[in-house]
């Protein structure tokens, strides 16, 4: 026992050597590589996002970002409309000696005509089993996971252009159409795009695609992991973080915030903003009713706003 402590202690015996790792371990690494290179720094993800954008392409997976899950759309009208609306899809599955209807015709023409779309036949049953018993009508479409923006390539974007920030965000707005149509305003009047919790919260399913009128396809929607932090983060990049508010101690008109780098956070119809949110805000506004309406929907109210920040920076 007492050769064994010394061979351990180094005193007698045979030694495991480092194979040399020790003392590669203080060799130098060479100079430190600039920040475009360095994984994760802002200037690294603005180089991506640019080249992203010179090349037409989508943004890809993102720290905070991330994808969505793949998901069906099942039967005869919605596999139509899905397809006619531009929605991305990868696969159109038709059942076997399905009954060739004009909708079916249609849709498989559609379908040809995108290209990039693989048609699959499959039997009844198991198309049964991919929709869990829904009344499927012998199509079923598949729609890629929707890839994620990171929030600060929002900020990327408008700064590659020569613009202020002009970004939305949503505060507990769980109803995917009307994601959909933020993303529809957004572009419309020249917005950087849509930021979103990755929780309790609509993501960019086939409803909100169809409900943008393809304007997802250019918009960048990003998935925050938590929406304060990421509202603090565009508060330190000097971005002001204006809140809709029923009880908003000034009017939207009234705003001059909205003349600079902006971000414009909409709250659910119902609950409107969440208190932390809401007490991170610079300012809370409210929208002018005077037909006595209580509330609008996100989508109306942040056309709203996105209109008149249009309007004062033009």
């Amino acid at each position: 026992m007492a050769a064994n402590n010394r061979r351990m202690s180094g005193k007698k015996g045979a030694q495991v050597g480092s194979g040399g790792k020790r003392r590669r371990g203080l060799e130098g690494k060479g100079p430190t590589p600039p920040a475009e290179m360095r994984k994760g720094h802002a200037k690294q993800r603005a180089a991506n996002a640019k080249a992203r954008r010179a090349t037409g392409g989508r943004p890809q997976q993102r720290r905070g970002g991330g994808r969505s899950t793949s998901e069906l759309v099942v039967g005869r009208n919605p596999v139509y409309e899905a397809l006619r609306e531009g929605v991305p899809a990868s696969t159109l599955y038709v059942q076997q000696f399905i009954d060739n209807d004009e909708r079916v015709r249609e849709a498989l023409q559609l379908a040809a005509e995108r290209g990039g779309i693989n048609l699959m036949e499959a039997p009844r049953p198991e198309l049964d089993r991919m929709t869990n018993g829904l009344n499927h009508q012998g199509l079923v479409l598949q729609v890629p996971p929707y890839e994620y923006a990171h929030p600060e390539d929002l900020v990327a974007a408008a700064h590659d252009e020569g613009a202020d920030p002009l970004i939305v965000a949503l505060d507990g707005v769980t109803d995917p159409r009307n994601l959909g149509a933020v993303v529809r305003s957004v572009s419309a009047f020249g917005g950087h795009g849509v930021v979103v919790p990755e929780r309790r919260a609509a993501g960019m399913t086939a409803g909100a695609w169809k409900t943008s009128a393809g304007t997802a396809a250019r918009t960048p929607v990003a998935r925050a992991t938590n929406l304060t932090r990421a509202l603090e983060s565009y508060q330190k990049a000097g971005i002001t973080v204006v809140g809709l508010a029923a009880d908003g101690e000034a009017e939207l008109g009234d705003l001059e915030a909205l003349d600079g780098p902006v971000v414009i956070v909409v709250g659910s119809e119902g609950k409107g903003l969440s208190r932390l949110v809401g007490e991170t805000c610079d300012f809370r506004v409210r929208i002018p009713m005077p037909g006595g309406a209580e509330s609008l929907n996100a989508g109306v109210a942040a056309g709203i706003v996105l209109y008149e920040a249009a309007r004062r920076r033009s």
